[in-house]
């Protein structure tokens, strides 16, 4: 009697298997695109193009105006320097009044900076040296406060056709007293610095 009931409950389930399905697939038509959307671009959607450097070779100063001195060095020192630097970057001031793919823009300054300096020996405990006698000596910690001076240079190099800035840095190094030529030193290693990484790697 089992086996009869087994063997009907299977015949009904290969029976339903077969049955065809009630549900059919079915999807909605997307809706056709807005006609400005073949015409529209979404720059935002892609990355930007990475800047050709190679391509600017000349320059000239921003607004026709050579930098300004920073009390010590004056316009024209400071302008042959920089013109130098951008030279040995493969950037050549404009020539017979054509235009230039760079225009340069520079700020040179001087900064005083508070330093202070703490000289502490410690404490000693021990056997004296003189005598059979242990004893303990220390020190009180000395404050001192001395004034530096630095030389700061900013560098802007901005794309003459669009206005748009494509580069800046700036650099700084300490100054001292030490004469005019110790001066030109440091302003000339100031804006090499600041002109090191110009190009900028990819």
């Amino acid at each position: 009697m089992s086996l009869r009931i087994l063997l009907l409950s299977t015949s009904l389930m290969l029976a339903a298997c077969s049955s065809p399905n009630p549900y059919s697939p079915q999807s909605t038509p997307l809706p056709p695109a807005p006609a400005a959307a073949a015409q529209t671009f979404d720059r935002s959607a892609y990355p930007a193009a990475p800047r050709d450097y190679g391509r600017y070779r000349s320059w000239a100063w921003q607004n026709g105006q050579l930098p300004a001195g920073a009390g010590w060095a004056d316009p024209a020192q400071i302008a042959e320097l920089l013109a130098n630097s951008l030279d040995q970057h493969g950037l050549r001031p404009t020539q017979g009044g054509a235009k230039a793919a760079l225009l340069v823009s520079s700020q040179i300054r001087t900064e005083r900076r508070q330093v202070e300096t703490y000289d502490d020996r410690g404490a000693y405990y021990g056997h004296s040296p003189y005598g059979n006698t242990y004893g303990m000596a220390g020190s009180v910690p000395l404050r001192r406060t001395y004034e530096e001076h630095y030389l700061i240079v900013q560098v802007r190099l901005i794309e003459a056709a669009s206005g748009v800035e494509v580069w800046s840095n700036s650099a700084e190094n300490r100054t001292t007293d030490d004469g005019q030529a110790a001066r030109n030193k440091v302003l000339r290693q100031t804006i090499q610095d600041a002109l090191s990484n110009y190009p900028p790697a990819p």
